[in-house]
């Protein structure tokens, strides 16, 4: 007779990755994991494996929440130049108004591993290639509408916003004045003119 198991696994990983997001893979024990997770070490090999499928486990279920976060952020406003200015202003409220200074919990995972792991460097660069078609689907809508100009290269944009998120995201981890960053987003921005 196949035993039940008694824990909800879909809350359990949400716990593991919170512990992954705030830690890092190195320095997440499997204590850390159990204890947050709220279930013994026999139970967690059960249900994920060893602490590196849980790691990817918790990575795949980041990304897919992140990913459809960011769609939804871009289809909110109908105005594509105040949907990017909402969604990267948000990042930098988030960081500096909620102070958690986690980052991206894909984006470090590309720095702590991916220049080192292959599994890691793939699954960190499908996300990336996935919010560069989300720009892209986005600013070729603001071209279509007549809100950006037709000399914009969407694809190129696209790609350049991506290196552009990867940057401030990891930057704020170190904490420059906020002014700066805010800076930063506003200039770049301006690339949305077609100028």
């Amino acid at each position: 007779m196949v035993r039940l198991r008694e824990f909800d696994e879909d809350q359990a990983l949400d716990a593991a990755m919170q512990v992954f997001w705030e830690k890092g893979f190195e320095a997440t024990s499997l204590s850390d994991l159990t204890s947050r997770m709220g279930i013994q070490r026999p139970s967690l090999y059960a249900a994920f494996g060893d602490k590196k499928q849980l790691f990817e486990a918790a990575l795949r279920k980041y990304t897919q929440s992140h990913a459809a976060y960011v769609r939804a952020e871009l289809q909110r406003s109908s105005s594509v130049k105040q949907a990017f200015f909402n969604f990267f202003g948000g990042i930098v409220a988030d960081e500096y108004e909620n102070g958690s200074n986690k980052g991206c919990f894909c984006i470090n995972t590309m720095v702590e591993l991916a220049p080192h792991d292959e599994k890691f460097e793939i699954l960190t660069r499908e996300h990336q290639m996935y919010l560069s078609a989300v720009f892209q689907e986005t600013l070729e809508r603001g071209i279509q509408s007549g809100e950006l100009e037709v000399t914009v290269d969407a694809r190129a944009l696209a790609h350049t916003m991506v290196t552009f998120l990867i940057g401030i995201t990891v930057m704020m981890k170190s904490r420059p004045a906020r002014a700066f960053v805010d800076q930063a987003v506003a200039t770049f921005l301006i690339l949305l003119d077609g100028k």
